[in-house]
């Protein structure tokens, strides 16, 4: 499995990570065995969130890694907070907020909520969930401090937050953000495309998120990539999908070349960007998780990686 160093770091960390916000589907043997597939082919990074499943994804997770035979120390876990359920809305492991909430005595809350449905002593890593207007950047680093200081959070970062936002932030904070959550893929191309599209004044040109790749480069913080076989938010996958036959038809022809699927063509394609980006497997399929994993050993040339963007749909000016 490739690794790469997490942000500014020296810890190593596998290119592929497992995001368990659909393991409340499962019942723990099962996200046992999910644990234990992944960890042989050198995944060795949890993503979640204290929303994932209302937080039943996390229980799972818990008694899954005691009954997997793994220890705490076989992965590098993550979760993320920050997001209020809106309690009428939420669904399986679909759910949707009815506010932001930074505050500190949230964010404690939030952790202590995390590890104790873990079953952990400390996260690795806690990413703030998307970004809050109603932000408290006093209250957002005494949470930090008194996280860091109980031994309860060793790293932080971000989830969804644009350049300024993440520079506003920091310039607040005692600890470095090393990682920003972006939705990212063959299908959602935005933040690079408008960057090839400099100086033109087409669709493609548009800046929705600003120069957030180029940033994270510089401040050395590591881009995960979730949803990287989706369409849209949750439109769906455009794997075998048959709106898109040129990208399926593209993808066929490199995982025959390469002696893989479509799904490791299109982990290859993220992994092949310099930025060092980190992708976030969603399925909790062992057989799907296996295939998907495999695009970690796949090098696309340079014009492999251009092929693909163009037969998503996209051009050069």
């Amino acid at each position: 499995m490739k690794q790469l160093n997490l942000g500014n770091t020296h810890l190593k960390v596998s290119a592929v990570a497992l995001g368990i916000m659909r393991m409340v589907r499962l019942k723990p043997t099962d996200a046992a065995n999910i644990l234990a597939t992944v960890h042989d082919q050198g995944v060795n990074f949890i993503d979640s969130a204290d929303i994932y499943g209302n937080g039943q994804s996390e229980t799972t997770f818990g008694t899954a890694l005691k009954q997997s035979g793994l220890s705490r120390d076989d992965f590098f876990i993550q979760s993320k907070g920050g997001i209020v359920l809106d309690p009428q809305r939420s669904r399986g492991e679909l759910v949707f907020g009815q506010r932001y909430d930074f505050s500190k005595q949230h964010l404690i809350a939030t952790v202590d909520g995390i590890l104790e449905r873990m079953q952990l002593d400390y996260l690795d890593s806690f990413l703030l969930h998307r970004p809050d207007p109603l932000m408290d950047l006093d209250e957002v680093a005494a949470a930090f401090d008194e996280l860091q200081t109980a031994g309860k959070v060793r790293h932080f970062g971000v989830s969804n937050f644009n350049p300024m936002q993440v520079a506003m932030l920091q310039a607040n904070l005692d600890q470095k953000l090393i990682i920003n959550q972006l939705q990212f893929g063959v299908m959602h191309t935005g933040p690079i495309q408008f960057g090839l599209h400099t100086n033109m004044q087409d669709t493609a040109s548009l800046n929705h998120d600003g120069e957030i790749i180029e940033y994270s480069r510089l401040h050395h913080m590591t881009i995960q990539a979730w949803s990287p076989y989706q369409y849209g938010m949750f439109a769906g996958t455009f794997i075998d999908n048959p709106k898109f036959p040129a990208l399926n038809a593209k993808l066929q022809a490199l995982a025959d070349h390469y002696g893989v699927t479509k799904n490791a063509i299109a982990t290859a394609w993220i992994l092949r960007h310099p930025a060092k980006m980190q992708v976030i497997l969603g399925s909790m399929n062992p057989q799907h998780l296996t295939e998907s994993i495999a695009g970690a050993n796949v090098t696309l040339t340079k014009q492999e990686w251009y092929d693909v963007y163009f037969a998503a749909g996209n051009d050069l000016p």
